[in-house]
């Protein structure tokens, strides 16, 4: 990456402000896919950022400050947007206010249109343990399709090691579901990829993860993982539900 082409990116994140149509998005996905398939992530951010401009953001559940970094560094004062989904962790909210403290970032917390009381109410109490899929829907699908209406691109830390469901995961791809060009930068990174990134460039992690909560969801569905236990193991522990929905 030169600083040519970083300020190449930032001026035109400074000036491009039109949408384009999901016809146009899914034609530049079909262009762009193999040719940035073994990009670095840094240079997939980047022409993220210089294709999209305003229109492109990127998503985090603050198990760590990785994308939020590696977009930052591309792209100051990037938009970074959290769904608090109102059953948090205390953690992970003082994770996403690090975030927002220590960053160059734009960082856009969002909410579902009910809060857990008026669910509650809706509902039936605690419809995280009756219809976990009807709450993820709820708290997280829903309210993120809504918050990316202005976005023509999103860009998630989703990664290909984390479970069997995100091996074919692109690089670029299309969101069906969402009309979104879905950009996964750091696709490709192993685990001690990740972990060599935060060691070198201090980024920021949730402290859940030193504490045995390798993958990080909302608290009544979390649970720790013991040693040698998939990472993804304490989510939705017990049940055949794996993915909240967001990336299926």
């Amino acid at each position: 990456m030169t600083a040519a082409t970083t300020q190449a990116a930032r001026t035109n994140r400074a000036t491009h402000t039109e949408g384009r149509s999901p016809e146009e998005l899914r034609e530049l996905v079909s262009h762009v896919g193999a040719e940035l398939e073994l990009a670095p992530a840094e240079h997939i951010i980047e022409w993220a950022v210089a294709t999209f401009g305003k229109r492109f953001c990127i998503t985090s559940s603050m198990g760590d400050a990785v994308l939020a970094h590696l977009a930052s560094t591309v792209a100051p004062g990037i938009d970074v947007v959290f769904l608090d989904t109102g059953y948090h962790f205390v953690e992970t909210i003082g994770t996403r206010d690090a975030v927002e403290a220590t960053l160059p970032v734009n960082l856009l917390t969002i909410e579902p249109v009910q809060t857990v009381a008026e669910q509650d109410a809706t509902y039936g109490k605690d419809l995280w343990k009756t219809d976990p899929d009807l709450c993820c829907k709820l708290r997280k699908v829903q309210p993120l399709q809504d918050s990316l209406a202005e976005y023509d691109a999103w860009a998630t830390g989703l990664r290909r090691a984390e479970t069997h469901n995100r091996v074919i995961a692109p690089v670029i791809g299309w969101d069906a579901k969402k009309g979104k060009v879905k950009v996964s930068p750091i696709a490709r990174w192993s685990d001690e990829h990740v972990e060599r990134y935060i060691a070198d460039n201090g980024v920021l992690v949730n402290p859940l993860v030193q504490d045995g909560y390798p993958s990080i969801g909302c608290w009544p569905c979390t649970r720790r993982v013991a040693p040698g236990e998939d990472p993804r193991s304490g989510r939705w522990a017990g049940t055949n539900k794996t993915e909240c929905g967001i990336h299926s």
